[in-house]
């Protein structure tokens, strides 16, 4: 019976061995592909010797680099992360939380890089690369955070200006219309007062032919009044004659001469007037052009 066991145990650390050979040589062929930097056959490579040995801290730790080399950095997160959730050992979490802080720098997630950079210098403080990386991320990160400060004042001053002109605009359009509406009632305005030197003309006009009307009437009613004293002078001259007897020559034509001269004294103050009528309008006319 104890002859068996051992013969079990022996049989068994022979097919262990046998698959760390395996396992070994497959590493070893992944680790040429990836020096050669053919990425994606190491990765395959990677893949084989966990299927050969699963627990193999190497392949596992390979095969997130050949991830990360092929820029699947979440796939290779993912490998990082598992590996350091099972791991132990100080220096093996300082070379993983190193290549995680690699990852997230990769994936521009600065703050979670700076992390995972400090979780690897409390495992492996005495790491230059790790620092040097550190570093680095911190430098990015106030690098973006100040180029963030800087966009978000243009980002503001574009705002200002755009606020600026567009109140500019608006002021411009206010006063573009305040100008038509000024326009549009000075128009008005100008129509109006058209409209009433017209009637104003008009009224003047009506006042000058009622003037006129009135001139004429009054000029005709003189006249009928001159003929009417002529008729009656002359029908007393011939009762008087009849009374007295034929007047002198002299006499008929100094009375005929005061006649005519009344009558035109009388047309001539009916020239005059009308001519100050004339004078008056186009005056007026004149001064409302």
């Amino acid at each position: 019976m104890l002859k068996t066991v051992m013969i079990i145990c022996m049989m068994q650390l022979i097919c262990a061995s046998l698959f760390a050979q395996e396992e070994r040589k497959i590493i070893r062929n992944g680790n040429d592909l990836f020096e050669n930097n053919d990425f994606e056959k190491a990765e395959v490579e990677y893949r084989k010797a966990l299927e050969t040995k699963d627990d193999s801290y190497e392949a596992a730790f390979n095969l997130g680099d050949a991830l990360y080399k092929q820029k699947k950095y979440e796939e290779a997160l993912q490998q990082f992360a598992n590996l350091a959730e099972k791991e132990t050992d100080k220096q093996r979490l300082g070379e993983l939380y190193h290549n995680i802080g690699n990852t997230f720098l990769a994936m521009n997630k600065l703050d979670e890089s700076i992390e995972a950079y400090k979780k690897s210098l409390l495992n492996r403080p005495t790491s230059q690369e790790t620092k040097y990386n550190l570093e680095f991320a911190r430098q990015q990160q106030q690098q973006n955070q100040n180029q963030q400060n800087q966009n978000n004042q243009n980002q503001q001053n574009q705002d200002k200006q755009n606020q600026d002109k567009n109140q500019q605009d608006q002021q411009n359009q206010n006063q573009d219309q305040q100008n038509q509406d000024k326009n549009k009632q000075d128009q008005q305005n100008q129509n109006k007062d058209q409209n009433q030197n017209d009637q104003n003309q008009q009224n003047q006009d009506k006042q000058n032919q009622d003037q006129q009307n009135q001139d004429k009437n009054k000029q005709d009613q003189n006249k009928q009044d001159q003929q009417k004293d002529q008729q009656q002078g002359k029908e007393q001259q011939g009762e008087g004659q009849q009374q007295e007897g034929k007047i002198s020559k002299e006499d008929a034509n100094r009375l005929l001469e005061a006649l005519e001269n009344d009558e035109k004294k009388t047309q001539e103050k009916v020239q005059k007037q009308k001519a100050e009528e004339q004078k008056s309008k186009k005056m007026k006319i004149e001064k409302n052009w």
